[in-house]
């Protein structure tokens, strides 16, 4: 009886590695961007029900989509500039490195649905704009309003506070102290802007997503709102490969989330999939990652999860007030549920 409790003892030493511990490799395993539970225990589902990788992407961000996560993946949130709430989303297939993509996506709800048809009905990577709502609806997909009570309280609130914070800089009118329409100065004297990123963890504007199959299958994608108040046409790093997510079979897959237009500046994704493929630890890679990032924008919002194909996992987040710990989910056959991670920022 002894020796099985120690052998009990031992098995759960083995299962449950302490929080930021380098993880205990399995197959498969699913790990997403932030406390998005739902979509962790979708992903899951589908996979432990026989679906593909792809479709376990597609319906985890797809749930996110449906929940509205946090207001910043799905209708309903993070309207721009002149109030319309539009949708941002990727997906990945690591095996034939195909990409299927959405940007300034208007009047669809399930942006990541839209992006697998591109990858599987078209020899295209990116479709933008109202054209890809047409190919949208020509899909199937219902063309419906994106705006909710929530997303215009959340404009006309910022209208109110003469249209603070936004994406402009050396215009006239000063668009720190008023709403535009803005145009060039005559005579431009450029100031250094404050590189604050005014994206704040309640505006955390991405679920990305990693899966590797029981075979060692990659698939990632992601899906968003875009930043709030952005200026109309704005596409941040969610839907660019390599950027917001990236996935290589040959690797393993990473998924980004923060300040696009910092981070997509640096395909964060694409970077620490190469650092795993030399054989650099899961987290150590996400780390060096934020450290590149860091060298240029020290006071980015971002953060990064990597995973390789043995299943091994890891994250990392650049530390700034307000946002010192970046909580994610991982499933795998190690824990019995879906679970919530936290690393402390660097």
């Amino acid at each position: 009886a002894a020796w099985a409790v120690v052998v009990v003892v031992l098995f759960l030493l083995v299962a449950l590695p302490p929080p930021g511990a380098a993880s205990v490799a399995a197959l498969p395993v699913v790990i997403n961007t932030w406390a998005f539970r739902t979509a962790a225990e979708t992903a899951w589902r589908v996979l432990q029900s026989g679906g593909s990788e792809l479709d376990a992407v597609e319906r985890g961000c797809g749930q996110c989509e449906i929940d509205q996560c946090d207001g910043s993946v799905g209708y309903g949130g993070s309207p721009d500039e002149s109030g319309e709430t539009t949708l941002d989303a990727m997906i990945m297939d690591g095996n034939t490195m195909e990409v299927g993509a959405v940007a300034d996506l208007r009047h669809v709800k399930n942006a990541i649905g839209v992006a697998r048809k591109v990858l599987e009905y078209t020899k295209h990577t990116l479709l933008v704009g109202e054209s890809a709502s047409l190919f949208a609806v020509r899909m199937g997909f219902p063309y419906e309003d994106l705006t909710t009570q929530k997303s215009l309280s959340l404009y006309s609130e910022w209208l109110n506070q003469s249209c603070q914070p936004n994406y402009w800089k050396n215009v006239v009118p000063d668009s720190s102290k008023s709403c535009g329409p803005y145009k060039r100065p005559g005579r431009v004297t450029y100031k250094e802007e404050q590189t604050i990123s005014q994206r704040s963890v309640q505006n955390h504007d991405t679920i990305g997503m990693v899966i590797i199959g029981v075979s060692g299958t990659v698939a990632s994608g992601t899906s968003t709102n875009g930043a709030v108040h952005k200026i109309p046409g704005r596409v941040g790093d969610s839907p660019i490969a390599g950027a917001g997510s990236y996935a290589d079979s040959t690797a393993g897959g990473a998924a980004a989330t923060g300040d696009g237009d910092i981070m997509m500046r640096f395909l964060p994704s694409y970077q620490a999939v190469e650092y795993m493929r030399m054989g650099t630890d899961p987290t150590v890679a996400c780390q060096k990652v934020i450290s590149r990032i860091q060298k240029y924008a020290p006071k980015f919002f971002g953060a990064i999860i990597c995973a390789n194909t043995t299943g091994s996992y890891g994250a990392a987040c650049n530390k700034i007030p307000g946002f010192t710990q970046f909580h994610y989910m991982v499933s795998s056959p190690l824990l019995s549920q879906p679970t919530e991670q936290v690393v402390d920022c660097i």
